[in-house]
């Protein structure tokens, strides 16, 4: 299989916030080979990078390829048919120029880099693709907040998908997410050590508060049942405690649990791999975001959009519900657009788009083979072949009983 990645300066680049940079460069991964007509992009979720396969360079920064399991030779988004493209987005920190990166002088942005939108995201994107020579698209998949940057491809360039695939997403957050994300930013600018954004020239970095940031991004991509399969209120001995964070003089007559030991390894781990400043950047594009912005509704939003689209949500997925996906879904079928819903039943919370490939792959792989119509693509629309009834969707929150 071909392969291959690099980086691409798109020169000046005008974000949507008035505010300009001489040169945006865009990182990429590519796989598989282009015949004019089969070309797939994929758009990372928030910390995602443009390594969705792991067949290409690897340098990301990622331990491991984060949708290899779904894309790949002979998987359900095929790079021995398709010529799947992913994009590093402006704002963050694998490669595309974002607040780590430097500027003409040679000195890192930090802050004063221009804050970036998911539209920002969608038109780097786009003037990618037309440095690869790529016009239109076969598909444009994606998941979480990239499954947003799906729908906003159907918005801003309607002629240039012909299928559009939002996974676990949404065509806005709610109050909700809004403010544990607001928590999170606040517990990164709070850290001492991030000095106003300035801490790229210090051996002192606001590891903590972005710790803590991704600890509260975790518990909202986990449903309280898969929380709590996997850790109950089981304690992970003495000897799993970390010194992530200082304890209070009574913690050592407690248990360390176990969901405790998860998400201080899970901060560790992310804490080398990422920036602060981009958490901070990219959280604010995700909640800004308003498929509507610009129209009176969602269904106006999405008019010009000829293609087909598919929905996949998951039952146990708070942070973005099946509720929220068939909102999207009613306002394509309003403008009579072949859409599908289609609801995985699982406890796994958000993160089933990435850990559920059984789930995923065979309604996805035939929805870029056939449409609306394939095979393991169902809707909300038709009625529960056990039951006979219409689909009800479940809403579900971090705080339901």
């Amino acid at each position: 299989m071909k392969t291959d990645s690099g980086t691409v300066d798109l020169g000046r680049f005008d974000f949507e916030s008035g505010d300009e940079i001489e040169n945006l460069e865009v990182a990429y991964e590519s796989y598989g080979e282009f015949d004019g007509e089969n070309a797939i992009l994929v758009c990372h979720a928030l910390t995602g990078s443009q390594n969705v396969a792991g067949y290409g360079s690897g340098t990301a920064g990622q331990a491991r390829a984060w949708w290899n399991d779904i894309v790949g030779p002979g998987k359900a988004i095929d790079t021995n048919e398709y010529y799947v493209v992913c994009a590093n987005i402006p704002g963050s920190c694998y490669g595309t120029s974002g607040p780590s990166s430097e500027d003409p002088a040679g000195e890192v942005y930090g802050t004063d880099f221009p804050p970036v939108t998911v539209g920002d995201w969608t038109r780097s994107q786009r003037l990618l693709l037309d440095e690869l020579g790529v016009g239109r698209l076969h598909a444009v998949v994606g998941g979480s907040v990239g499954g947003m940057n799906a729908l906003d491809w159907a918005k801003r360039y309607p002629d240039d998908a012909r299928h559009v695939v939002s996974i676990a997403a949404a065509a806005r957050l709610d109050a909700q997410c809004l403010a544990l994300d607001a928590i999170a930013r606040r517990s990164i600018t709070t850290d001492p050590n991030w000095n106003g954004g300035d801490y790229y020239d210090s051996e002192a970095k606001p590891d903590d508060g972005l710790a803590l940031a991704r600890q509260i991004g975790h518990v909202m991509y986990l449903s309280k049942a898969s929380m709590e399969q996997k850790f109950g209120r089981r304690a992970a001995g003495r000897d799993a405690r970390r010194d992530s964070f200082p304890s209070d003089p009574a913690a050592a007559f407690f248990p360390y649990r176990d969901v405790e030991s998860y998400l201080d390894y899970q901060a560790e781990k992310f804490v080398e791999r990422f920036d602060a400043n981009s958490y901070l950047y990219l959280t604010r594009a995700m909640d800004d975001y308003d498929l509507a912005e610009g129209y009176e509704d969602d269904a106006r939003a999405l008019a010009a959009f000829e293609g087909e689209a598919l929905l996949l949500s998951f039952t146990g997925d708070w942070h973005f519900t099946t509720e929220q996906s068939e909102s999207v879904a009613s306002a394509f079928r309003a403008n009579d657009a072949p859409v599908a819903h289609h609801v995985i039943d699982s406890d796994h919370g958000h993160d089933a788009f990435l850990v559920e490939p059984e789930k995923v792959g065979p309604p996805l792989r035939d929805f870029l083979d056939s449409g609306v119509e394939g095979r393991a693509v169902h809707d909300t629309d038709d009625p529960d072949p056990d039951t006979g009834e219409d689909f009800a969707p479940v809403h579900a929150s971090l705080f339901s009983q």
